[in-house]
């Protein structure tokens, strides 16, 4: 028996379908005179061919040139910098030949940059981050745009990476796309033990070496950052979205399993090649990005998808905005507790029942649609599985109908929270979004005078000069998207913490970001319009009292209308952030780039 939709999840879902019917509706148009029967390659010039096959294997050359077979597109955002990244450097070489065997060929398309932002946290290519996903998007356009291929593969995992190759694969959104992930590393340093030793840093209660080994204690090997910033949220949002192999998102890379798992991607992608109506613009409609939202607030996933689920719809020509995450948060119960939101980390909550669970529980309670098209067919139902090796051959057998560990993912009918902690913030400074899935209660409701900073360096500065021995909320702006590119203000989180820890009120209110692992203290963050745009922000003063309360959902600069008539807000100065560490090049992602609330994306501005 199908449990019946709640009601809030088809209310929003209808809303979007609504709101979108006319830039949905164009983009199915694109996709259709896009599309056609037969390999793409059919047909096109011979000079073109030469050109397209010219470094190929004389097998492959002899397939590609009976123009019937299958040709498969790699987008592969390799490199070996990035921990999560280096396992791919042999996957190439791997799916060529898994092709292959599945009486196709394929080939690298394009590579992509990317950044590391765990490298770039408080430096200034920090500043570059956020764009990097536009020109992720729009490397991936070109890398497809010879249009000699049927299906396309898309290698990719970190916090960037995934939502611009999303938005790039949608605009060939005709065929076929399997996102392939590498996995997590094994588990190191604990999340908990890493944390205190950044607090013991930040009050220099220990030296540069002991925290550089604690560190290299918790990043120590090939694949993902154990951690639930945005990079794991990005295995899991495409894992519910049905653009991965169920289970796929969190096994460890160079395991028998992962590789079983890289190949049958490969066949997957073979086959979806076949049928027509298999694209991933299909594929993802308003349901399937209901569904990812769903799943960021049950997993209490990273605040930056507050930014890319918005950007990533909206190339599949779909509206969404911050009512639809604040009302799915109000009826999602919080399942799985994953550090920053606990003392586990991916593997934990791998082990415990992992995505296959987490997807039964939310289908059981009527939090998912169903009625999905995914990699394995139609309906999500399909994804309650775990992957295997039976007798060394990949198989899928039903998940476990009890969590492994309730420590660290829960059955729905007993949530750590009745909601899914991320909530909208409203009031005169604006609209702002607040994750409170690690902050406790006694926490999320703070009044108190404002510390107004344009660089997060500063108030790192008046820790160290003893000035913040108080209640206060850090205010810092200029740090949105057209200001200077919208950077995590990662720095801010060590400081907080250990001034909440001490008994102090504190919390923080910005119009730019914090990382996928922001945690404990109150961070009202994406505030929109920033203060470049016009946003109040820009004229709060040190001393305003400003009122943040996550129950009530409201954010208030205690200020009378009739005095701030009377300020102007300071012009920013800016010349730091425009020069520099490829900043100059950059010049007109910000000046065209969206408000946070529609993407923070400049490729959109026209819609």
């Amino acid at each position: 028996m199908t449990t019946p939709l709640h009601p809030t999840l088809a209310a929003v879902t209808a809303r979007i379908e609504q709101r979108s019917a006319i830039t949905r509706q164009a983009y199915l148009d694109v996709l259709a005179q896009a599309k056609k029967p037969g390999p793409y390659r059919g047909g096109m010039g011979c000079a073109n061919a030469a050109h397209a096959y010219a470094a190929m294997p004389a097998n492959d050359k002899l397939v590609l040139r009976q123009e019937r077979q299958p040709n498969v597109g790699i987008i592969t955002a390799y490199n070996d910098m990035l921990s999560a990244h280096q396992p791919y450097e042999h996957y190439p070489e791997k799916i060529r030949a898994a092709a292959r065997a599945a009486g196709a060929t394929a080939q690298v398309a394009g590579g992509v940059p990317a950044m590391c932002d765990g490298v770039t946290q408080g430096e200034d290519g920090m500043e570059l981050s956020l764009f990097s996903r536009d020109v992720i998007a729009l490397a991936t356009a070109v890398g497809l745009s010879h249009n000699v291929f049927d299906a396309a593969l898309f290698l990719g995992v970190c916090d960037k990476i995934v939502p611009g190759l999303f938005i790039g694969a949608l605009q060939f959104g005709h065929l076929p796309a399997v996102f392939v992930p590498a996995g997590p590393m094994t588990s190191g340093l604990s999340n908990d033990d890493k944390a205190k030793v950044r607090q013991q840093y930040a009050q220099g209660l220990v030296s540069r070496d002991v925290l550089l080994e604690a560190e290299q204690a918790a990043y120590h090997s090939a694949g993902t950052c154990t951690f639930y910033g945005t990079a794991n949220s990005n295995q899991m949002l495409m894992e519910i979205m049905g653009l991965h192999l169920p289970g796929s998102s969190f096994v460890n890379p160079g395991t028998p399993l992962r590789d079983a798992l890289t190949v049958e991607a490969v066949k997957r992608a073979v086959a979806l090649s076949q049928d027509t109506d298999a694209g991933m613009g299909y594929q993802i409609n308003a349901k399937a990005i209901v569904n990812g939202i769903v799943g960021l607030l049950a997993t209490g996933g990273s605040t930056n998808h507050t930014l890319h689920i918005v950007a990533m719809a909206r190339a599949a020509g779909l509206i969404v905005n911050w009512d639809d995450f604040s009302d799915l948060s109000a009826c999602v119960p919080l399942l799985a507790r994953v550090y920053p939101n606990g003392s586990a980390d991916v593997n934990h909550f791998q082990a415990a029942g992992g995505m296959g669970y987490l997807i039964a529980q939310l289908l059981s309670a009527g939090l998912l649609h169903d009625d999905v098209q995914t990699l394995m067919g139609q309906g999500l139902h399909r994804y309650t599985v775990e992957p295997w090796l039976n007798m060394g051959q990949l198989d899928w057998r039903d998940v476990p109908v009890k969590s492994a560990d309730e420590a660290v993912l829960r059955p729905v009918t007993h949530p750590f929270s009745a909601d899914g902690g991320l909530r909208l913030l409203q009031g005169n400074l604006g609209r702002a979004v607040v994750k409170v899935s690690a902050v406790k209660p006694e926490h999320r409701q703070v009044r108190a005078p404002a510390i107004v900073l344009t660089d997060q360096k500063q108030l790192g500065q008046l820790f160290k000069e003893g000035k913040l021995e108080r209640d206060f909320v850090a205010v810092v702006r200029n740090q949105g998207p057209q200001a200077n590119g919208m950077p995590e203000l990662h720095r801010l989180t060590p400081v907080l913490g250990v001034l909440q820890d001490k008994g102090f009120k504190v919390a923080l209110v910005t119009d730019g970001r914090m990382s996928g692992a922001s945690g404990k203290v109150p961070a009202a963050i994406h505030l929109s319009p920033e203060s470049v745009n016009g946003g109040l922000i820009g004229k709060v003063q040190d001393g305003d009292m400003i009122a943040l309360d996550c129950d009530t959902q409201t954010l208030q600069l205690e200020v009378s209308e009739a005095e701030l008539a009377t300020r102007t807000a300071p012009t920013p100065d800016l010349s730091g952030n425009q020069h520099g560490t490829g900043r100059d090049l950059f010049a007109l992602f910000r000046a065209n780039a969206a408000l946070a609330e529609e993407g923070a994306s400049p490729l959109f501005t026209h819609r």
